[in-house]
Protein backbone atom coordinates (compact mmCIF):
# COMPACT_ATOMS: atom_id res chain seq x y z
CA UNK A 1 0.00 0.00 0.00
CA UNK A 2 2.96 2.85 0.80
CA UNK A 3 4.24 1.54 -2.67
CA UNK A 4 1.21 2.54 -4.20
CA UNK A 5 0.96 5.82 -2.41
CA UNK A 6 4.88 6.54 -3.85
CA UNK A 7 3.35 6.00 -6.89
CA UNK A 8 0.40 7.94 -6.86
CA UNK A 9 2.58 10.84 -5.41
CA UNK A 10 5.56 10.82 -7.69
CA UNK A 11 2.63 11.20 -10.95
CA UNK A 12 0.64 13.89 -9.26
CA UNK A 13 4.95 15.48 -9.12
CA UNK A 14 4.66 15.00 -13.12
CA UNK A 15 1.43 16.42 -13.81
CA UNK A 16 2.47 19.24 -11.13
CA UNK A 17 5.74 19.72 -13.33
CA UNK A 18 3.67 19.77 -16.71
CA UNK A 19 1.54 22.26 -14.99
CA UNK A 20 3.80 24.47 -14.43
CA UNK A 21 4.89 24.36 -18.16
CA UNK A 22 1.54 24.71 -19.21
CA UNK A 23 1.02 27.75 -16.69
CA UNK A 24 4.11 29.35 -18.74
CA UNK A 25 3.00 29.09 -21.99
CA UNK A 26 -0.43 30.31 -21.14
CA UNK A 27 1.10 33.60 -19.10
CA UNK A 28 3.04 33.97 -22.77
CA UNK A 29 0.26 33.25 -24.81
CA UNK A 30 -1.49 35.86 -22.98
CA UNK A 31 1.13 38.66 -22.88
CA UNK A 32 0.97 38.31 -26.62
CA UNK A 33 -2.72 38.48 -26.77
CA UNK A 34 -3.01 41.22 -24.77
CA UNK A 35 -0.50 43.40 -26.51
CA UNK A 36 -1.90 42.78 -29.85
CA UNK A 37 -5.60 43.59 -28.51
CA UNK A 38 -4.72 46.90 -26.97
CA UNK A 39 -3.20 47.74 -29.77
CA UNK A 40 -6.27 46.37 -31.70
CA UNK A 41 -8.44 49.11 -29.28
CA UNK A 42 -6.32 51.95 -29.76
CA UNK A 43 -6.91 51.65 -33.74
CA UNK A 44 -11.00 50.33 -33.72
CA UNK A 45 -11.60 53.17 -30.66
CA UNK A 46 -9.72 56.07 -32.92
CA UNK A 47 -12.06 54.20 -36.22
CA UNK A 48 -15.17 53.86 -34.29
CA UNK A 49 -15.07 57.55 -33.08
CA UNK A 50 -14.21 58.90 -36.30
CA UNK A 51 -17.48 56.81 -37.81
CA UNK A 52 -19.55 58.61 -35.16
CA UNK A 53 -18.59 62.16 -35.68
CA UNK A 54 -18.24 62.12 -39.23
CA UNK A 55 -21.57 60.19 -40.14
CA UNK A 56 -23.11 59.66 -37.09
CA UNK A 57 -22.92 63.84 -35.55
CA UNK A 58 -21.36 65.31 -38.46
CA UNK A 59 -22.96 68.36 -37.80
CA UNK A 60 -22.00 68.43 -34.40
CA UNK A 61 -18.27 67.67 -35.08
CA UNK A 62 -18.46 70.71 -37.51
CA UNK A 63 -19.70 73.27 -34.94
CA UNK A 64 -16.60 72.87 -33.21
CA UNK A 65 -13.33 74.81 -33.44
CA UNK A 66 -10.59 73.50 -34.98
CA UNK A 67 -8.28 73.53 -31.77
CA UNK A 68 -11.42 71.77 -29.94
CA UNK A 69 -11.38 69.00 -32.63
CA UNK A 70 -8.04 68.64 -32.29
CA UNK A 71 -8.32 68.57 -28.18
CA UNK A 72 -11.30 66.02 -28.59
CA UNK A 73 -8.92 63.28 -31.15
CA UNK A 74 -6.31 64.19 -28.70
CA UNK A 75 -8.19 62.71 -25.52
CA UNK A 76 -9.27 59.96 -27.89
CA UNK A 77 -5.94 58.88 -29.06
CA UNK A 78 -4.92 58.60 -24.94
CA UNK A 79 -7.52 57.17 -24.72
CA UNK A 80 -6.55 54.51 -26.78
CA UNK A 81 -3.04 54.53 -25.01
CA UNK A 82 -4.10 54.19 -21.92
CA UNK A 83 -6.15 51.41 -22.23
CA UNK A 84 -2.99 49.17 -24.20
CA UNK A 85 -0.79 49.70 -21.46
CA UNK A 86 -3.51 48.94 -18.81
CA UNK A 87 -4.16 45.36 -20.45
CA UNK A 88 -1.03 44.42 -20.53
CA UNK A 89 -0.48 45.07 -16.49
CA UNK A 90 -3.09 42.48 -15.54
CA UNK A 91 -1.14 39.52 -17.25
CA UNK A 92 1.78 40.88 -15.07
CA UNK A 93 -0.58 40.63 -11.88
CA UNK A 94 0.08 44.85 -11.22
CA UNK A 95 -3.75 45.33 -10.88
CA UNK A 96 -4.85 49.37 -11.45
CA UNK A 97 -8.16 50.53 -12.49
CA UNK A 98 -8.40 51.71 -15.76
CA UNK A 99 -8.47 55.61 -15.69
CA UNK A 100 -9.08 58.43 -18.15
CA UNK A 101 -7.06 61.41 -16.77
CA UNK A 102 -8.02 63.52 -19.75
CA UNK A 103 -5.94 66.72 -19.48
CA UNK A 104 -7.85 69.07 -21.47
CA UNK A 105 -8.75 72.82 -20.90
CA UNK A 106 -12.77 73.62 -19.50
CA UNK A 107 -12.63 76.06 -21.74
CA UNK A 108 -12.38 73.90 -25.12
CA UNK A 109 -13.23 70.12 -23.71
CA UNK A 110 -14.84 69.13 -20.47
CA UNK A 111 -12.56 66.85 -18.16
CA UNK A 112 -13.95 63.61 -18.35
CA UNK A 113 -12.90 63.45 -14.31
CA UNK A 114 -15.88 65.74 -13.16
CA UNK A 115 -17.87 63.19 -14.61
CA UNK A 116 -16.38 60.03 -13.48
CA UNK A 117 -17.07 62.09 -9.83
CA UNK A 118 -20.43 62.06 -9.68
CA UNK A 119 -20.45 58.60 -10.16
CA UNK A 120 -22.17 56.97 -7.33
CA UNK A 121 -19.62 53.62 -7.42
CA UNK A 122 -16.60 52.42 -9.23
CA UNK A 123 -15.91 50.11 -11.21
CA UNK A 124 -14.38 46.76 -9.34
CA UNK A 125 -10.71 46.58 -9.62
CA UNK A 126 -8.74 43.85 -10.39
CA UNK A 127 -7.90 42.58 -6.61
CA UNK A 128 -11.73 42.86 -6.46
CA UNK A 129 -11.72 40.00 -9.04
CA UNK A 130 -9.14 37.75 -7.41
CA UNK A 131 -6.51 38.33 -10.37
CA UNK A 132 -3.43 37.18 -8.54
CA UNK A 133 -0.17 35.00 -9.33
CA UNK A 134 -1.96 31.76 -9.34
CA UNK A 135 -0.06 28.49 -7.87
CA UNK A 136 1.11 27.24 -11.13
CA UNK A 137 0.67 23.81 -10.28
CA UNK A 138 -2.34 24.26 -9.14
CA UNK A 139 -4.97 23.79 -12.13
CA UNK A 140 -8.21 25.08 -9.71
CA UNK A 141 -6.12 28.36 -8.97
CA UNK A 142 -4.90 28.44 -12.61
CA UNK A 143 -8.18 28.30 -14.52
CA UNK A 144 -9.39 31.11 -11.60
CA UNK A 145 -7.14 33.30 -12.86
CA UNK A 146 -7.95 32.89 -16.35
CA UNK A 147 -11.20 33.70 -16.20
CA UNK A 148 -11.00 36.65 -13.95
CA UNK A 149 -8.42 37.84 -16.61
CA UNK A 150 -11.44 37.67 -19.36
CA UNK A 151 -13.27 39.14 -17.13
CA UNK A 152 -11.24 42.14 -16.54
CA UNK A 153 -10.56 42.25 -20.12
CA UNK A 154 -14.21 42.79 -20.91
CA UNK A 155 -14.48 45.56 -17.93
CA UNK A 156 -11.63 47.36 -19.62
CA UNK A 157 -13.38 47.71 -23.00
CA UNK A 158 -16.77 48.50 -21.16
CA UNK A 159 -15.09 51.53 -18.96
CA UNK A 160 -13.00 53.25 -22.31
CA UNK A 161 -16.39 52.88 -24.44
CA UNK A 162 -18.11 54.87 -21.12
CA UNK A 163 -15.03 57.30 -21.16
CA UNK A 164 -15.06 57.81 -24.67
CA UNK A 165 -18.33 58.47 -24.73
CA UNK A 166 -18.68 60.98 -21.78
CA UNK A 167 -15.67 62.61 -23.54
CA UNK A 168 -17.88 62.40 -26.74
CA UNK A 169 -20.80 64.36 -24.54
CA UNK A 170 -19.08 66.48 -23.00
CA UNK A 171 -17.56 68.14 -26.28
CA UNK A 172 -21.29 68.37 -27.77
CA UNK A 173 -20.90 65.36 -30.28
CA UNK A 174 -23.40 62.86 -28.79
CA UNK A 175 -26.64 64.11 -26.73
CA UNK A 176 -26.04 64.56 -23.32
CA UNK A 177 -29.72 63.06 -22.30
CA UNK A 178 -28.66 59.41 -22.96
CA UNK A 179 -30.11 57.54 -20.18
CA UNK A 180 -27.15 55.63 -18.84
CA UNK A 181 -29.17 52.11 -17.74
CA UNK A 182 -30.64 51.90 -21.67
CA UNK A 183 -26.96 52.29 -22.91
CA UNK A 184 -26.00 49.54 -20.54
CA UNK A 185 -28.69 47.37 -21.44
CA UNK A 186 -28.42 47.88 -25.04
CA UNK A 187 -24.23 47.13 -24.68
CA UNK A 188 -24.71 44.13 -22.83
CA UNK A 189 -27.51 42.50 -25.13
CA UNK A 190 -24.98 43.31 -27.91
CA UNK A 191 -21.62 41.70 -26.17
CA UNK A 192 -24.19 38.62 -25.28
CA UNK A 193 -25.25 38.37 -29.48
CA UNK A 194 -22.89 35.80 -30.94
CA UNK A 195 -23.30 37.36 -34.04
CA UNK A 196 -21.44 39.75 -35.61
CA UNK A 197 -23.64 43.24 -35.21
CA UNK A 198 -24.81 44.98 -38.53
CA UNK A 199 -23.65 48.22 -39.19
CA UNK A 200 -20.03 50.03 -38.70
CA UNK A 201 -18.31 48.10 -35.97
CA UNK A 202 -17.91 48.61 -32.36
CA UNK A 203 -21.02 51.06 -32.36
CA UNK A 204 -24.31 51.12 -30.63
CA UNK A 205 -27.27 52.09 -32.81
CA UNK A 206 -30.78 52.82 -31.24
CA UNK A 207 -33.78 54.27 -31.25
CA UNK A 208 -35.07 55.77 -27.96
CA UNK A 209 -37.92 57.62 -26.85
CA UNK A 210 -36.74 61.01 -24.79
CA UNK A 211 -39.20 63.18 -22.56
CA UNK A 212 -39.82 67.03 -22.85
CA UNK A 213 -38.36 68.31 -19.40
CA UNK A 214 -41.38 70.55 -19.79
CA UNK A 215 -43.97 68.50 -21.17
CA UNK A 216 -43.99 64.79 -19.54
CA UNK A 217 -46.36 63.64 -21.91
CA UNK A 218 -44.30 65.49 -24.81
CA UNK A 219 -41.66 63.25 -26.08
CA UNK A 220 -39.68 61.45 -29.01
CA UNK A 221 -38.17 59.11 -31.41
CA UNK A 222 -34.59 60.12 -31.35
CA UNK A 223 -32.01 57.50 -32.79
CA UNK A 224 -28.53 57.40 -30.60
CA UNK A 225 -24.95 56.28 -31.77
CA UNK A 226 -23.00 55.51 -29.30
CA UNK A 227 -19.08 53.45 -28.86
CA UNK A 228 -19.49 50.12 -27.87
CA UNK A 229 -16.39 48.29 -28.24
CA UNK A 230 -16.82 44.32 -28.58
CA UNK A 231 -14.28 41.80 -28.02
CA UNK A 232 -15.86 39.55 -31.02
CA UNK A 233 -15.71 42.41 -33.43
CA UNK A 234 -12.22 43.93 -32.47
CA UNK A 235 -10.79 39.71 -32.85
CA UNK A 236 -13.02 39.44 -36.23
CA UNK A 237 -11.41 42.59 -37.53
CA UNK A 238 -7.49 41.51 -37.01
CA UNK A 239 -6.51 38.33 -37.89
CA UNK A 240 -2.93 38.29 -35.94
CA UNK A 241 -5.41 38.80 -32.90
CA UNK A 242 -8.16 36.16 -33.44
CA UNK A 243 -4.97 33.74 -34.46
CA UNK A 244 -3.59 34.48 -30.96
CA UNK A 245 -6.85 33.97 -29.35
CA UNK A 246 -6.97 30.53 -31.41
CA UNK A 247 -3.77 29.63 -29.25
CA UNK A 248 -5.35 30.57 -25.97
CA UNK A 249 -8.09 28.38 -27.11
CA UNK A 250 -5.79 25.43 -27.41
CA UNK A 251 -3.78 25.71 -24.32
CA UNK A 252 -6.87 26.01 -22.09
CA UNK A 253 -7.71 22.44 -23.91
CA UNK A 254 -4.40 20.90 -22.73
CA UNK A 255 -4.85 22.71 -18.80
CA UNK A 256 -8.68 20.84 -18.86
CA UNK A 257 -7.04 17.64 -19.64
CA UNK A 258 -4.33 17.97 -16.97
CA UNK A 259 -6.50 19.18 -14.36
CA UNK A 260 -8.75 16.17 -15.04
CA UNK A 261 -5.51 13.99 -14.83
CA UNK A 262 -4.76 15.33 -11.74
CA UNK A 263 -7.52 16.02 -9.77
CA UNK A 264 -8.29 11.79 -10.96
CA UNK A 265 -4.34 10.99 -9.09
CA UNK A 266 -5.40 13.21 -6.59
CA UNK A 267 -9.05 11.19 -5.50
CA UNK A 268 -6.78 8.13 -5.83
CA UNK A 269 -4.16 9.30 -3.39
CA UNK A 270 -6.85 10.15 -0.98
CA UNK A 271 -8.40 6.68 -1.63
CA UNK A 272 -5.25 5.09 -1.06
CA UNK A 273 -4.56 7.12 2.13
CA UNK A 274 -7.92 6.30 3.51
CA UNK A 275 -7.62 2.39 3.16
CA UNK A 276 -4.18 2.43 4.61
CA UNK A 277 -5.27 4.66 7.68
CA UNK A 278 -8.75 2.01 7.81
CA UNK A 279 -6.20 -0.80 8.26
CA UNK A 280 -3.90 0.62 10.45
CA UNK A 281 -6.51 1.47 13.20
CA UNK A 282 -8.66 -1.50 12.92
CA UNK A 283 -8.02 -4.22 15.10
CA UNK A 284 -10.16 -7.85 15.41
CA UNK A 285 -12.53 -8.02 18.93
Amino acid sequence: MARAIERIERDLAMLEEALRAIAAELQSAYTIYLTLLGEAVRKQLILASYHLCTQGYPENFLKLSLNQRQKLQQAIRKLGKEIAEELLTYVNGEVEEVKADIDTPDSDLPSIEDEADKEEEEEPIAEDLGLEKPDSSNPVELAKWQSSLEELTQQALKKVSHDANVLLQQAGILPKKIPEPILEAAAAASEAAAEIMPGPPNLLNLVIEIENEQDEEDSSLTQIMAINLRLGEIEFADATLASSRKQIRNILVQLQKLGREYQKKQRERSIAEAEAAWRSSWYED
